[in-house]
């Protein structure tokens, strides 16, 4: 019985972890998340949440592959508001892009867009 114990006291320790680990693009209460598009095997999302007033975007994208330069584009209502160079980077190979825009009256269209050197793109887009 005791090492049916610690086997159940270890998975529950080991869930615990896990749950910690959350990924870098979690929506909390009033936050939109929707997943992206890729033309190739890497995947994204796009997360929008309110802060102080304004719109922080993040835009992740997951490539598996580290050391990955990927040119970033995030629009809001067809206005480039950022442009950005990330890499990918370990654990997971993955990059995540983030800025902070104005939010305007009434609802805002946000559009990510991702590229690498293989031709690769990614993309996602919500409203604010």
């Amino acid at each position: 019985m005791t090492k049916v114990n610690v086997g159940i006291v270890a998975a529950l320790g080991g869930l615990v972890l896990a749950l910690g680990a959350a990924p870098l693009a979690v929506a909390k209460d009033g936050d939109k998340l929707v997943r992206g598009t890729c033309s190739g095997p890497s995947t994204s999302k796009l997360k929008l949440s309110n802060e102080d007033g304004r719109v922080e975007v993040e835009f992740e994208v997951d490539q598996n592959r580290n050391g990955v330069r990927w040119d970033v584009a995030i629009f809001r209502n067809g206005k480039r508001i950022a442009k950005l160079a990330k890499v990918t980077r370990p654990p997971s190979g993955s990059f995540e892009a983030r800025t902070v825009a104005a939010n305007s009256a009434g609802t805002d269209a946000f559009r990510a867009r991702a590229t690498r050197a293989s031709g690769e793109v990614c993309t996602a887009r919500a409203s604010f």
